[in-house]
């Protein structure tokens, strides 16, 4: 008897933990799902029930001047913070993995800091620091903020990769005569290639999607995607808005999303040719 109401009460237990967690996931989901129903809302005045179906609002959008530099400001912003963050991450992930040097340890807590610091924190310092050495906010200032705060992600994708690659391969390389930089060039970037990848496109969404950091660190007149987004929402919601968040949710779910396919495509193909070099 006792055992049947332990089992009862476990059965209890888990449709409990399933039914917060489905509460959890439509807290969470609700406003993006209505965010995107709304922006294909033919009125003005943004509600339910809609009174019809139409993309007026992404064809303002696309007549927008404000809304069209700060898409062109954040995607430059992104693209150059991707291809630098992933040179400096590739490049800090095999020094950190392949070699050993002094002060090797505190330069790889020095990597991984700005991911453990919230950006608020780590904006209002960068902030701060930059008001007490008299230097004004710049563009390029808010490139090097973005780039700071990427680079973590692209060095711990990229050591995960590295840590996978047997020495052996570039050892090989390395005794027929080959150079370090050949070698690297040759086998391991090649292998390393999901890593690059993965790591490529999450800095991109990480710099495209940054709001708090750009808040701090943009200079004057600079609009990237999210700060429009919140100079438009103190002024009025309009349901220009929400064709606006659907466009930055598309872009930052969507990409990651196409990373992780090639990703798993990329790791498919280099599995299926371990087994054949192996062979030969």
């Amino acid at each position: 008897m006792s055992e049947r109401k332990r089992d009862a009460e476990g059965r209890w237990a888990w449709r409990l933990t399933g039914f917060m967690t489905l509460c959890v996931y439509i807290f969470m989901f609700a406003p993006i799902v209505a965010t995107v129903v709304l922006s294909f809302n033919s009125s003005m005045f943004g509600g339910f029930p809609m009174t019809g179906f139409s993309l007026q609002w992404y064809g303002k959008l696309l007549q927008n001047t404000q809304v069209l530099a700060a898409f062109r400001t954040s995607l430059w912003i992104a693209l150059v913070t991707a291809v630098v963050t992933t040179a400096v991450g590739v490049a800090a992930a095999f020094a950190l993995i392949r070699f050993e040097f002094p002060g090797k340890q505190t330069l790889s807590t020095l990597v991984i800091l700005p991911a453990l610091v919230p950006e608020t924190i780590l904006g209002v310092g960068l902030l701060v620091l930059i008001k007490a050495v008299n230097q004004p906010r710049s563009l390029l200032l808010l490139v090097l903020g973005h780039i700071l705060l990427a680079v973590p992600y692209v060095v711990l994708i990229a050591q995960a990769r590295m840590v996978g690659i047997r020495r052996a391969y570039e050892e090989a390389a390395l005794s027929l005569g080959a150079s370090r930089f050949s070698t690297f060039r040759e086998i391991t970037l090649p292998l390393l290639i999901p890593a690059v990848t993965a790591g490529a496109l999450l800095a991109f969404t990480i710099s495209f999607d940054n709001t708090s950091a750009s808040l701090f660190w943009r200079p004057a007149g600079v609009e990237t995607m999210p700060t429009q987004i919140l100079s438009m929402l103190k002024i009025s919601i309009s349901p220009e808005i929400n064709a606006l968040g659907t466009v930055m949710i598309v872009m930052t779910v969507g990409i990651p999303l196409i990373g992780g396919l090639i990703l798993q495509r990329l790791t498919r193909l280099g599995t299926r040719r371990k087994p054949v070099e192996e062979a030969q």
